[in-house]
């Protein structure tokens, strides 16, 4: 173990399991990571390897035992017949029979339908009403000769998730750990190996942990194919669920009117549409009337009645074009339905995740270190919902007087969302809250730049904030930076690209070429369009002799880097003129420094 794991067990006994351990124990079983590590939770949470080896022999056999997998279902059966108990891990749905005025359930692998569940079950979760629940259950069979009677009785069902948990202990133990540290184990926790990611893009992974911590939070994520975005959703927490193809009734989301029943917003703490995108998706205009009442006001209509819920919505799908072909021919949103393609409907989404910055998720990137027991995170995080942090910079910072009250709510839950994650024990500094503003505010100001694209009724916003000396700094989008000419483009120049000027608000400005000055450029995590050709070559034309003070070349990025800055060199240079390249060290009293030459000569097309 390094230095953090072992930081890890000391401070969370217990809570903490190997994550390359999910994988050696899943084998064929097709079950949520967050099944697989409550089961390792129990048996392996320890850092002693014999005890780790004895556990993963225990759950796999307890797997082994006890999983149903489809194809095996008779034997089950037959087995619970033959010993009058038997004991399973199954995907249970439970329906009231109104008929019998009973509750039944439906064991999904099993095939087993109508056994009847005790109504104090039910009182206690819910969520078997609304949608299938992993659960470690016993099944007794008795033969009967009533015709409505079956032969399977449920004896007793624990839902796999934590029974208790110690909120004040886990606030305490995060006061252990610097903000670096903490930012890894949550990584970690997450199943990812942290020393694959910088800074911006460990935080772009935990934005997607809000909507489990912060109530009806609106979050999109449109990005690549295989970047990881529904893997949160659907294996991460027992409280979160994923509706897979993005279509959805309006019965089964909300309410049922014929039944009254509530639907899935008033049962889940998240609810995910995978695969979101998609311009041929057939949509209900009435299933977004209803949403987009939902997203805005935490409430929706049943007939004359209204009726409140809590849940988060998280929207994600696959981009089929880059990122700088959408903001020359269309926009950030032109991906989805048409009837999501709706001002007002994009208008209530907080946060919108650049996805086309995540990585593609390859094999290398999966952690082998030790992280949270998945579905102790997410105990926590639910209990967080409880919170609003949403407050935490007004001691230091203003949000502009031009920001709307509907952008400065999703600025203010995004926020407040990341302060959770991050600073449960609320021990952020002045420059930590800061950088988290500047990431909420990003999240929004993406969402209503591209509404000013598709509609011109939305006015030009700047996202700003004050500091408490009066200074005001304002905010971008790392893709306004990268391509800033395109980045302002209405939606009709956006399609053909040439039709009238870009609107380019004036504190986005850019020179119109470059001004042969000293400057000082600093660039984000995940930037791209910059090169040396961009930066050097306009000061490189002409040059003779140049000079570079203090080099620090160690390592092959650092000697690539060089290289490329060399090849620039040449690239400006006329095939008839010499440059020198000189190194030299301005402190050689202290750190002697041989200087040497390199020469650049005319040189034939080999």
């Amino acid at each position: 173990m390094n230095e953090l794991d072992q930081k890890i067990n000391t401070h969370f006994p217990g809570l903490v399991v190997r994550k390359d351990l999910v994988k050696t124990v899943r084998g064929n079983a097709i079950v949520p990571s967050y099944v697989l590590e409550y089961l390792l939770g129990q048996y392996c949470a320890t850092c002693d390897e014999p005890t780790i080896q004895t556990g993963i022999e225990t759950v796999k056999e307890i797997l082994r035992k006890h999983y149903v997998h489809r194809n095996e279902a008779g034997l089950i059966r037959s087995n619970i017949k033959e010993k009058g108990r038997y004991k399973v891990i199954d995907k249970i749905s439970v329906a009231l029979n109104d008929k019998a005025d009973v509750y039944e359930a439906e064991f999904s692998n099993l095939g087993i339908k109508k056994v009847l569940v005790d109504p104090g079950t039910i009182k206690a979760h819910p969520k078997l009403l609304v949608s299938g629940v992993w659960c470690i259950a016993d099944v007794e069979y008795e033969f009967t000769e009533e015709k409505n009677a079956g032969p399977w009785i449920l004896s007793s069902l624990k839902p796999i998730q934590l029974s208790h948990f110690d909120f004040d202990g886990y606030v305490e133990a995060r006061r252990q750990f610097t903000t670096d540290e903490w930012i890894d184990l949550l990584i970690q926790s997450i199943g990812f190996n942290p020393e694959m990611f910088g800074k911006r893009s460990k935080l772009t992974q935990l934005i997607r942990l809000i909507p489990f911590c912060e109530r009806n939070f609106n979050l999109i994520e449109l990005g690549p194919k295989g970047t990881g975005k529904s893997h949160i959703y659907s294996e991460f927490s027992p409280h979160g669920i994923l509706i897979s193809g993005g279509e959805v009734t309006v019965p089964k989301l909300f309410v049922n009117n014929s039944t009254g029943k509530i639907g899935l917003v008033g049962y889940w703490d998240c609810v995910a549409f995978d695969e979101f995108a998609g311009k041929q998706k057939r949509v209900d205009k009435a299933l977004v009337d209803i949403m987009k009442n939902y997203m805005a006001n935490k409430s929706f209509s049943r007939g004359i009645e209204t009726l409140g819920a809590e849940a988060s919505v998280v929207f994600v799908g696959n981009t089929q074009h880059t990122l700088p072909y959408m903001l020359k021919h269309a926009d950030l949103f032109s991906e989805l339905p048409d009837k999501f393609y709706d001002s007002a409907f994009l208008d209530r989404i907080h946060f919108y995740i650049p996805g086309w910055e995540v990585d593609i998720i390859r094999g290398e990137m999966f952690s082998n270190g030790y992280g949270f027991v998945v579905d102790y995170l997410a105990e926590i995080l639910r209990s967080l919902r409880n919170y609003d942090y949403s407050d935490r910079y007004k001691d230091h910072f203003t949000l502009s007087s031009d920001i709307s009250t509907r952008d400065r709510d999703g600025i203010n839950k995004t926020f407040s969302g990341l302060i959770k994650v991050l600073f449960p024990d609320g021990g952020a500094s002045k420059e930590e809250i800061e950088d988290l503003l500047r990431l909420a505010i990003e999240g929004r100001k993406r969402v209503k730049d591209q509404l000013m694209r598709i509609d011109s009724t939305y006015g030009k916003v700047s996202f700003s904030y004050l500091c408490a000396d009066g200074q005001t700094t304002l905010v971008s989008t790392l893709e306004e930076e990268e391509y800033p000419n395109d980045y302002h483009k209405t939606i009709s120049e956006g399609k053909d690209g040439k039709s009238g000027s870009p609107v380019v608000p004036s504190e986005t400005l850019k020179d119109s070429g470059p001004s042969l000055k000293e400057k000082h450029l600093t660039f984000q995590e995940n930037q791209k369009g910059i090169s040396f050709d961009t930066l050097f070559g306009p000061y490189l034309k002409g040059a003779t002799q140049i000079t570079v003070t203090d080099p620090y070349i160690r390592l092959f990025y650092q000697m690539r880097n060089f290289m490329e800055f060399l090849e620039t060199v040449v690239k400006h240079k006329a095939l008839d003129e010499e440059v020198s390249v000189i190194f030299t060290n301005r402190l050689q009293q202290f750190r002697p420094c041989k200087a040497f030459e390199v020469t650049f000569i005319k040189a034939d097309e080999n």
